[in-house]
Formats: C-alpha cells, structure tokens, sequence
C-alpha cells in the first residue's frame, strides 16, 4: 500500500497546467510575448502558421531581454509565419549534449544537431554548452612551443601550446587560407573548427581543401555561415569554445579555429542594437567589449594535462588596424598576427608583416639562441625596409652602413624563407635549422 507521505510527493510531481504566454509584437528579429514567466537565457517554443485545420509547428527561440511584463525573444532561425497572439511556451528542459569520440569527423550547427547527413551524434559525457571558466591560479602556464608548420610564425613569432593569437588583416589578404595551412600542419590530438559569420561556399571549401579527409578525422566543425541568425551565430561560436574545452580537460592537446571574432562581435551587436542599448564606438555597444574577453578567456590550457591553443581570425574593416574590435583582441590576447595587404599585393604568402606581429609567449617556449636570431633577422628586414625605396631611384650607395649592406645583400634568402606555399609544410625543428643557417 503507497504511504500518504509518498502520494503526495507523487502528485506534486504531476503539473496542473502548462504555462502559455502570447506573442504581442515582432520587429526584425526581435519578439515580444507577455502572459507567461519566462527567464533570460531560456529556450521556448513559438506557435506558427500549420495551415488550416492542420496541426500546429513551432519555432526555438531565446529570452534575450525583458521589461516590465514584455520579454523579449530571439528566434534560432529565419522567423517566418509569425501571427499576433500566438501562443508561446516554454520549451522542456532540453537533454544534455552527450559528447565523446564519436564527434570527430562530424560537422554541427550552433545547436549542436548534425547537419553532415550522417546520422545523429551520440557521447558518454555531458558537454557543457556555456564555455567553463577556469581560476586563473589553476590554469596550466604555457611551456611547450607549438609547431603550427608556418615558417615565419615558427621562426619569428613562435607559439606555444595554451595561447591565444589573433590573425589581422582586411578582407581578401589571406586570413581563411592562412588559417588553412595552420589546420593541415598544427600538431594537435583535436582540431575544432568555427566557421561563424563567413559565406556559405567557404564552408565546402575549407572542409574539402583545408581540413580534407584526414584533417576532418581529427577535427569537429562547427558552421554557422553568414544567413544564419545572429543568435545562431552566438551559440555556435559558445558551442565550439565548449567542445575545445571539453577534449582539453579529457587530457589532448587541442587547436580551436575560430573564423571569425570580428563576425561573434557584429552579433552580439546585432543582439544588443535589437534590445535598445545605444551605440559607442562605431556603432558597436559597450557591452560587446565586456563580453569579448568573457569569451576568449574560456579558451587556453585547464588545469589538467590537456591544452586548448587557441587562434581567432579577427577582420580589419578598411585595413584599419586601430578598429575597435581589433584593437580589444589585440589587448586581450596572447599575441598577434598582422597581414599585409602590400605584401599580398606583391604576390607574397603568406602576407605576415613581422614588425607589427608578436608573440608574448615567445620567451616562454624558445631557447635563447631562437631569440636572438630572430631578433636579428627582424633588424635585418627593419635596415632594408630603410632603403626599399631608395633602391629602384639609384640613391642607395654601398658601403656607407655594413648592418645596411648585409641587409641589402641577403634580402632575396630572407624573402625565400619567409616565403610558403600554401601547401607546404615547414616543421618547428627544420624551420630553426633554416633561421640558423640563414644568418650563419
């Protein structure tokens, strides 16, 4: 016989009725529904158009605000067949994402759903879909250099395993396809890509041409191209964020892509413009400047053996390096990589302008003779920098400075190394036998 204590307990497990608001006002993307509690972050269900005296289809959205009795929804997708006074509910405790193994090789959206056609992705753990955030006492420091096989950034600008860099350039330099070559030759247990923001072609592309079947073996991709909403975009670019970080604290040493910053910037503004918060800095909110950094510091290395390397492509708008977005990254990262559109005018790849790039990780993962070659090498390129110009008029005379002429005289070997193919591979350690032999 059911104790009265256990009855009860049973019927107030069972709900008397399931709270329904109504959709009130729609302006872009933002919509307005009342009647129904409902918190920030939260996901519910948007009654739409399922014709007549067919069965109702329902739209995901999110809380993204709210004042007074009004909150305000975002939805995921394109919100068509809207009605006033549709019925809103929110939507039941979704089932966590269970990752593991089974995810590599597999292309997802911001939502996590599968959109390869290869079946659904399945795990046994839980993924957390808001990036973790670490002590920053507990966090691993960065020792060990990480061979992303670029010649250049190997040997001048030297990376380690736990940074966060930013690639910098305008739109045509070179940003995806440098990007490209970092994927196919970066040693890492797991590569996890973010496509936010960028054209739709891009995505075949860069899967079939950057990553190609052995790269995509190693690597999650996670896409949200250009149409998408800008809530889809957020989350894509907090999805994959959380799926570095979990192969990270699994112990593997992990490489996060992320293409680009400067497109998670434009949606969180998107988002914020929707909501009424005034524009600053060029047309940007202040809020996207406090959450950029929220973002990047859930990248880097955990607590435990495992490491997130982390490298975002963040777009100069009009080659104009003191952009708001690029000037915050450049803050808030570990290091920077500049391209330059004179170099990629000259044909020259990758377009990597040394002076203006740094690593400030540099010192921790190279030995001192690197750092001086590189050193050297960097004064060499400043000296012939000096008289470029002079040269082709007839106003450089020899002899006058020896740094200069040295310069002057080993400028095509210079140039030949820091000259790559976009598919070839330059190692860490044959890179540094390179540099040694170059300045011999």
């Amino acid at each position: 016989m059911i104790s009265n204590a256990l009855r009860r307990v049973s019927l107030g497990d069972v709900p008397v009725a399931t709270p329904t608001g109504r959709l009130v006002g729609a302006s872009g993307l933002l919509l307005e529904a009342t009647g129904c509690t409902l918190r920030t972050g939260q996901r519910c269900l948007i009654e739409t158009g399922g014709g007549e005296g067919g069965p109702a289809e329902w739209m995901a959205a999110q809380v993204v605000g709210f004042r007074d009795q009004i909150a305000y929804l975002m939805p995921f997708k394109k919100p068509d067949g809207l009605a006033s006074g549709a019925r809103v509910l929110p939507a039941p405790e979704r089932s966590t994402l269970m990752i593991g193994p089974q995810w590599l090789g597999r292309i997802v959206n911001g939502l996590g759903e599968p959109i390869d056609g290869l079946g659904r992705l399945s795990g046994d753990l839980p993924l957390q879909l808001v990036p973790p955030k670490v002590n920053p006492l507990r966090k691993k420091p960065v020792q060990q250099p990480l061979d992303v096989g670029v010649r250049a950034i190997n040997g001048l600008l030297t990376l380690g395993r736990g940074q966060r860099v930013g690639l910098m350039a305008g739109s045509g330099v070179g940003k995806s396809v440098l990007l490209g070559l970092i994927t196919r030759n970066t040693v890492a247990d797991v590569v996890v890509v973010g496509l936010i923001g960028e054209r739709g072609r891009e995505v075949r592309e860069f899967i079939d041409l950057s990553l190609g079947a052995e790269g995509l073996a190693r690597a999650v991709v996670v896409v949200a191209p250009a149409d998408e909403s800008p809530l889809m975009r957020l989350r894509a670019t907090e999805l994959c964020h959380s799926i570095a970080a979990h192969y990270r604290d699994q112990g593997q040493h992990v490489l996060l892509l992320v293409d680009s910053l400067t497109r998670y910037a434009m949606a969180r503004r998107e988002v914020a413009l929707a909501l009424g918060e005034p524009p600053a800095t060029r047309g940007y909110p202040p809020s996207v400047f406090s959450l950029l950094p929220e973002l990047v510091e859930s990248a880097g290395n955990g607590e435990g053996e495992g490491s997130m390397s982390a490298i975002y492509t963040v777009l100069a708008e009009g080659d104009d390096q003191q952009d708001p977005v690029v000037d915050t990254a450049r803050a808030i990262l570990d290091g920077h990589i500049v391209l330059s559109r004179a170099l990629a005018e000259r044909g020259h790849y990758p377009a990597i302008d040394v002076a203006q790039s740094i690593s400030r990780c540099m010192a921790l993962v190279a030995d001192r003779p690197q750092q001086d070659l590189a050193r050297a090498l960097k004064q060499l390129m400043a000296r012939y920098e000096q008289v470029r110009e002079l040269m082709p008029l007839g106003a450089y005379v020899p002899g006058a400075d020896p740094a200069t002429d040295r310069a002057v005289a080993l400028w095509p070997r210079i140039e030949a190394f820091l000259h790559q193919g976009t598919h070839e591979g330059a190692p860490l350690a044959q890179t540094q036998a390179r540099l040694r032999e170059l300045l011999a």
